[in-house]
């Protein structure tokens, strides 16, 4: 995996499909096409991050609005990505590419011109349904437009082209944010729809899977987006209102009850989105339980490396954004090096290296406190247990199944990997803003403050973002006021990226317990 911010098995996904000649004959207007649509959602997926502690500053809103920014596209990409492969292939690839690709444009105009941060988050949200169509339609329409011969230099190529547009994209909304707004970031991907929707139009021919199975298991995804909508929101609406409360103890068991109402849908429909005899396979389950926590680590780790170089660090949008080209080099330069270890030494060793160097990258983090060398280093030793990881993980869960599920199977892992960035940033965001208070007041009480400086420390409650400061400050009082702040900040993130840290370990641990030593694995041809 070239592409850093391409989820652990997309390579696999576009194996499984079967080459259609109508599409071989416009293969490279396909790849195309396929590369600007996936384009779109790596580059908005990498950009926005940096973006959020001026969000949250401008709409003048809270830490948990800021989760919801992120989490209500997670949330809709996650529940809805294994029903919009069904669909590509039922309905026609082309159709359901054109209509992820125009909802995701327009979802993402929404989210440039938000008023206020609830429309916002509902622009997200559709943003998520559309980028549940248009990455699985990608990626099945390169696997229609070339046979299995071409297929390694296709997946090259698709995967060097996104990889260098989601690592300039941090860089580029960074820039913006500086130098523009931060809803500009947003409009980017209106304009790259547009050159997409007219190849799709003009060139690629339409296809589908004539052996998919009939009907799409609404009822399962409808409950896997309910259950994880309400546990999220469960864990969001904790920090705010407290463990014991009744709305938090209502949704986090309405979630519970749903989820397992999935996984009893999912036991009785005759073609689940989910098949729950693949989880049979003990490595099939290590391996989606440790993408659930690296993935989950990742994902939550990157949330808050923004606000602590932003807000704490006192560095630019822009220096922000730069911090990534580590990650993203690293990823991109060494995935091809890392799939080489796998026939030497099987999935095993690599995926116990791997994360347990990510989880040193995330310590390195947590000990950096905001200065930027420090920052870059741990980027670079994150990327290289990242580099060690992903295609050994997608090795592992290639030879975990037969080959006839090997595309399903690696839907479900990739949706695994977006389920996991969803729970953990919802949880840590929780944790956050619990310990960034309680430091709050720690400071207040060890220090002799003003009842202005007081006033000051206060108004940062609930956010993540060092607020304007009150008028009438005197300039000690300013440097107090934002020094309280500032220390808090840097000594939350660093325990959020202990807790990172302690998952990414723990993933090692799954591969130690559940996958075996083994001679040559099976590799994807």
């Amino acid at each position: 995996m070239a592409n850093p911010k391409a989820l652990p098995c997309d390579a696999v996904a576009i194996r499984a499909a079967a080459s259609v000649p109508a599409c071989a004959a416009r293969k490279n207007w396909v790849l195309t096409a396929a590369v600007l649509g996936s384009t779109l959602a790596f580059v908005d997926e990498s950009v926005v991050n940096v973006a959020l502690p001026t969000i949250e500053s401008d709409l003048r809103t809270t830490l948990a609005a800021m989760q919801w920014v992120i989490n209500a596209y997670t949330l809709c990409m996650s529940a809805l990505l294994l029903i919009g492969g069904a669909a590509a292939d039922q309905f026609g690839r082309r159709r359901m590419f054109l209509i992820g690709v125009s909802l995701f444009a327009a979802a993402s105009l929404a989210c440039g011109l938000a008023p206020e941060v609830m429309v916002l988050i509902g622009a997200r949200a559709l943003q998520g349904v559309g980028a549940a169509l248009l990455v699985p339609c990608s990626l099945a329409l390169i696997g229609a437009a070339f046979d299995e011969k071409e297929r390694g230099a296709a997946i090259g190529i698709w995967s060097g082209a996104s990889a260098i547009a989601a690592g300039a994209a941090p860089l580029l909304g960074g820039w913006l944010v500086d130098h523009t707004s931060w809803r500009v970031i947003f409009l980017i991907n209106p304009v790259l729809a547009i050159p997409t929707l007219w190849i799709a139009l003009r060139e690629v021919p339409e296809s589908r899977d004539p052996n998919a199975p009939p009907g799409i298991d609404w009822r399962g995804a409808l409950l896997a987006f309910a259950g994880l909508g309400m546990l999220v929101y469960g864990l969001i609406a904790s920090s705010a209102r407290g463990w014991a409360d009744a709305r938090v103890i209502a949704a986090l068991g309405s979630g519970a009850v749903l989820l397992v109402g999935f996984v009893l849908a999912e036991y009785r429909e005759r073609e689940p989105m989910m098949p729950l005899g693949l989880f049979r396979s003990r490595v099939f389950s290590g391996v989606n339980f440790l993408t659930l926590l690296l993935y989950g680590a990742l994902g939550g780790a990157f949330f808050f490396l923004p606000f602590l170089l932003i807000q704490a660090g006192g560095y630019s949008a822009t220096a922000t954004g730069a911090v990534y080209l580590p990650f993203t080099l690293i990823v991109g330069l060494l995935s091809r090096w890392s799939g080489g270890l796998i026939d030497r030494f099987g999935a095993r060793g690599p995926l116990l290296i791997g994360p347990a160097l990510s989880g040193l990258g995330f310590l390195l983090l947590s000990v950096a406190g905001g200065r930027y060398g420090a920052v870059l280093a741990a980027m670079l030793v994150v990327g290289l247990g990242m580099a060690v990881t992903v295609a050994p993980l997608t090795t592992a869960v290639l030879n975990a199944v037969p080959a006839h599920r090997t595309g399903v199977a690696s839907g479900i892992n990739n949706a695994v990997a977006a389920v996991g960035s969803l729970l953990v940033i919802a949880v840590l965001g929780s944790i956050a803003l619990g310990r960034f208070n309680h430091s709050l007041d720690r400071h207040l009480t060890a220090t002799a403050v003003s009842p202005a400086v007081r006033l000051a420390v206060n108004n940062a409650r609930g956010g993540f973002v060092i607020p304007a400061m009150p008028p009438g400050l005197s300039a000690e009082e300013r440097r107090q006021s934002h020094a309280i702040i500032a220390d808090s900040l840097v000594g939350t993130v660093q325990e959020v990226m202990w807790i990172a840290a302690a998952l990414a370990l723990a993933s090692a641990l799954t591969a130690a317990v559940t996958i075996k030593a083994a001679g040559r694995p099976r590799r994807p041809s």
